[in-house]
């Protein structure tokens, strides 16, 4: 399961899908191998069509540390919304769950580190505190870290040397970056990685 992932499992997911994602922590992940796994990884393979979207989807559950049930549960909620394409209410139930916003406004160097100030208490969404990762912030909420939280070590270390080169810009962020806002809906271009959703409909296509 993608929450369990180890430093070398997080290396191998990476190295297997042919690029870094963000949410599993350090960067330089494919430095030293950017190329499949295995003696034979250097060399060209021909994929199926199914195995190309199927990658695509597992890049949303490894970096957004997911279950598969959980992303499905995600995808059925996402196709009962008639307001928009299904796809971009995915991305916007993605991008706004809490873990996610405390890693994309860079107060923690991974989805992990970022789920545990969740579950430890340590993030407020309006001044409450929450512990549910899979809480989705909602737009115009306002999202601080306890006492506990700013003295966390992920906190400081990540602010001193963030993650992510920038906070998207459906984030509004005060200046000491102890306080953010939602203040608008994430688009699908907020996703850090280089990410095909096309194939992810084609994947999901089935699903009611």
């Amino acid at each position: 399961m993608a929450k369990a992932t180890t430093g070398k499992s997080r290396f191998k997911i990476q190295r297997s899908l042919g690029l870094e994602l963000p949410g599993l922590g350090k960067p330089g992940a494919l430095e030293r191998r950017p190329y499949g796994p295995g003696v034979h990884g250097n060399r060209r393979k021909k994929i199926s069509d199914y195995a190309v979207r199927l990658k695509e989807k597992q890049k949303l559950v490894f970096h957004y540390g997911l279950r598969e049930k959980q992303l499905v549960t995600y995808v059925k909620q996402a196709k009962k919304n008639t307001s928009r394409a299904w796809m971009d209410t995915l991305v916007i139930t993605l991008e706004s769950r809490l873990n996610n916003v405390v890693f994309r406004l860079n107060w923690a160097p991974s989805m992990a580190a970022a789920s545990q100030m969740v579950a430890h208490g340590q993030v407020m969404v309006n001044g409450k505190k929450l512990d549910k990762s899979s809480y989705i912030v909602q737009k115009g909420d306002v999202i601080t870290l306890s006492e506990k939280g700013y003295n966390n070590q992920a906190y400081k270390s990540s602010i001193e040397s963030p993650r992510m080169a920038t906070v998207p810009a459906c984030f509004t962020i005060e200046a000491d970056k102890k306080k953010g806002t939602l203040s608008d809906y994430p688009l699908p271009s907020d996703i850090p990685f280089a990410f095909e959703q096309q194939f992810v409909i084609e994947y999901y296509w089935k699903v009611k």
